[in-house]
């Protein structure tokens, strides 16, 4: 007992003597906060009310957590609410992803759409799986035929880690969809899982530029020659930013980055605003027909709508300049795109939203004939199934997401992206961060959040009386104008006939004709 007495004695008395030491170190560090806030001249609020002051730049820093996990309802956050998480969440993890007692989606809110179910719904025992789609059947030496509809929209390998490629990589090869390299050039990474790729030609023409940042063709024949690199893709612009280049911060620039992207290591990347070689209609459609001459494989252009009449321009310029010159495919991002880094007045002002531009690009290429040639690609948002078969509805043969697999791989929209800090490890370079993000698991989820998605997609098409997604058509969604009335989104943005002029004046002349000899 004395023992034990003693022992007590000895941890009173030290905890004492650490107390004591820890309020004077207190008192010092207040004391010293004190007389920095009340000379420094930056910050009215800490020169007005030293110490104090300081929580109120604490609490606003640490508001979007709190509003995140405590205050903020299910619906209500940007730019993805919990609703939207929760379920790309529980479909990369495969749990069930049902809900009990209604929906917490506003559904009389003026401007929102819902499909119209069909009295007989297609029977799982009749459902189809969804139609291939070839791209460049008329015009490239080597098309591309793939039947995914769900697949990977433009992420760098730099904006990502390594990890994070990884798993995106493998798991779009387990889903059998294909992932875009983003503007940052194609790594290792990007190929190990084996499956298909779409490499992307951003404004700074990383990993196929020369010395002057040009595009340099022998570079990009030695991309083409990779068998999985099956479409390219010329970036103009994209969600977040429209008028405005790729930004990768010196701290992600590693020596294999700047090697992969043929720049500086360690220094900060900025890409042009625009390309330096593309200036007008005609420079971007000669662009596609080098690209596609020297790969022998699909090209087409990315970009946000601002002017709907740039198509009808595109589409009269193809017609004079003939088939060779015509895009494969048009990826559409919309306003609300998303990168790792924007500036806020672009991200919040520039740009025409998908749900205006997807119909509107779609009605303009359709009225001109070119429908068969070109495919459209849609992205901007597109999580959850209803939203993406919207966009099939509207138009789209294929459907691009990149934060949708974000959160398939464990982010939290911690809003970090920008810097070298995300705490999941996805957009950051520091490998104590890494190390959290496990390739292997991940992987999984990122098919399992591609299949999800599809299954969720041919569950409204099927409860919409089609056998496939691709079935869906603007029939099938009404737009609500108030509490009482919805109008079809048919009549809304009614699909135009083909002008009297441009029917089937680019038709290949021989369709049974081998692919090669229809080229020559």
């Amino acid at each position: 007992m004395d023992y034990l007495t003693s022992i007590a004695m000895s941890v009173i008395q030290w905890g004492a003597v650490i107390f004591t030491l820890l309020l004077f170190v207190s008192v010092i560090a207040l004391a010293v906060m004190y007389w920095l806030d009340k000379n420094q001249t930056a910050h009215t609020i800490r020169r007005n009310y030293p110490v104090i002051g300081r929580f109120r730049y604490l609490f606003e820093h640490m508001g979007e957590f709190f509003r995140q996990y405590f205050f903020a309802m299910d619906r209500e956050e940007h730019p993805f609410n919990r609703a939207e998480r929760s379920w790309a969440y529980r479909a990369a993890k495969k749990v069930d992803s049902t809900l009990a007692f209604g929906s917490t989606r506003p559904l009389e809110s003026q401007g929102d759409i819902f499909f119209s179910n069909g009295v007989f719904p297609v029977l799982e025992e009749d459902a189809l799986p969804p139609k291939e789609v070839c791209i460049g059947e008329h015009t490239a030496k080597i098309p591309f035929r793939t039947n995914a509809i769900i697949n990977i929209s433009g992420m760098s390998y730099g904006a990502l880690s390594k990890p994070a490629i990884r798993a995106l990589s493998l798991g779009a090869a387990k889903a059998g969809i294909w992932m875009n390299t983003g503007e940052g050039g194609l790594s290792s990474y990007h190929l190990e899982g084996g499956g298909d790729i779409v490499f992307q030609i951003g404004t700074a023409k990383y990993g196929v530029r020369n010395a002057e940042g040009l595009l340099d063709d022998e570079r990009l024949i030695k991309i083409a020659q990779h068998e999985n690199v099956r479409m390219f893709e010329i970036k103009m612009s994209q969600g977040a930013k429209p008028g405005k280049g790729g930004m990768l911060p010196g701290e992600k620039v590693t020596e294999e980055i700047a090697e992969i992207r043929g720049i500086t290591a360690h220094q900060s990347s900025n890409s042009p605003n625009g390309h330096p070689d593309i200036k007008s209609i005609d420079d971007l459609l000669n662009m596609i027909h080098r690209v596609r001459r020297v790969t022998s494989k699909p090209v087409g252009f990315k970009m946000v709508v601002g002017d709907l009449s740039f198509f009808s321009q595109l589409c009269k310029l193809v017609h004079k300049k003939g088939i060779e010159y015509c895009p494969d495919f048009i990826t559409i991002d919309s306003s609300d795109g998303g990168t790792g880094a924007a500036p806020q007045p672009l991200m919040d002002y520039v740009g025409m939203h998908l749900r205006e531009s997807l119909p509107g690009v779609v009605n303009i290429v359709t009225s001109y004939g070119l429908r068969e040639h070109i495919k459209i690609i849609a992205s901007g948002k597109l999580i959850v199934p209803g939203k993406a078969a919207w966009a099939l509805s509207a138009g789209a043969d294929f459907i691009v997401s990149a934060r949708g697999f974000l959160f398939s791989l464990g982010c939290i929209q911690a809003l970090q992206c920008n810097k070298n800090t995300c705490p999941t490890g996805i957009t950051t370079h520091n490998l104590d961060l890494q190390r959290g993000l496990v390739t292997q698991e991940k992987s999984v989820r990122v098919a399992n959040y591609a299949q999800e998605l599809l299954h969720g997609i041919e569950m409204i098409a099927h409860a919409c009386g089609v056998k496939e997604p691709r079935e869906l058509n603007r029939s099938h969604v009404r737009i609500i104008e108030n509490q009482s009335k919805s109008q079809s989104f048919s009549e809304a943005f009614p699909l135009p006939e083909v002008q009297t002029e441009y029917i089937n004046i680019l038709a290949p002349k021989n369709t049974s004709a081998p692919q090669e000899e229809r080229l020559q």
